[in-house]
């Protein structure tokens, strides 16, 4: 009686174990052809790349924007930022944002940063909206003036809330430029650079240094290029 009762548990006990390997056993996959891998691979990969914006502000900013763009940007959403309806109209960004609508009717900042501040805050929405879903924002501008100066510390803000990384890549006036252009560019300096993660100063005079008998005209449009490239 006992040794048939410890048959019987030997026969439950492997019927037991292999239920189990039954149950951890895995249908294998189905066989995808190289194709269906490289498109499997591609998408993994499409869905794990970062969302990258680049935000020009100002005439300086949008003159960067439209360099960027002739020489070709690949995997980045560029976007123009101005308060003058006129410069943004002849933008080539496919995404434009004319900040300030009552701040400035569309007519520019008049130069003053406070301006370009205010228009900016005014536009908040708007600008959260086109930043939302960025994994890093790239901010240029040319300080001095009033657009670029006063918006992007408030637009790198806006980007920062978002979770976005930031680097602000901007370039510091000529001295012939005059010393209240000067003045603007610090004190916008002094705000960026407690907003954004990193950020890049070029000094214009340093192109005057290198080249002297530089034409003005020539000079803004090596400063554009840098600008670009930095970029």
């Amino acid at each position: 009686m006992g040794d048939a009762t410890n048959g019987s548990q030997t026969i439950n006990q492997n019927e037991q174990n292999q239920t189990i390997k039954d149950a951890n056993k895995t249908e294998p996959g189905p066989t995808l052809t190289p194709n269906q891998i490289d498109a499997e691979l591609e998408d993994i990969l499409t869905k794990q790349k970062a969302k990258i914006k680049v935000v020009g502000a100002g005439g300086g900013g949008n003159n960067t924007i439209n360099r960027i763009l002739e020489v070709g940007v690949a995997g980045a959403e560029v976007i123009a930022v101005n308060t003058d309806a006129q410069d943004l109209l002849y933008s080539n960004a496919p995404v434009k944002i004319l900040i300030g609508r009552e701040t400035t009717a569309g007519l520019g900042a008049g130069g003053d940063p406070s301006t370009g501040e205010e228009a900016a805050r005014e536009s908040e929405h708007e600008i959260k909206d086109k930043l939302g879903g960025s994994d890093m924002v790239f901010l240029t501008c040319g300080f001095g003036g009033g657009t670029g100066t006063g918006s992007l510390p408030v637009v790198a803000e806006i980007a920062k809330k978002n979770g976005a990384l930031t680097v602000a890549i901007v370039t510091m006036p000529f001295s012939m430029e005059g010393q209240r252009r000067y003045e603007n560019a610090v004190i916008g300096l002094e705000k960026l650079e407690n907003v954004v993660d990193t950020l890049i100063v070029i000094p214009n005079d340093k192109l005057l240094e290198l080249a002297p008998d530089l034409p003005l005209h020539t000079a803004f449009k090596v400063a554009d290029e840098i600008l670009t490239n930095a970029v």
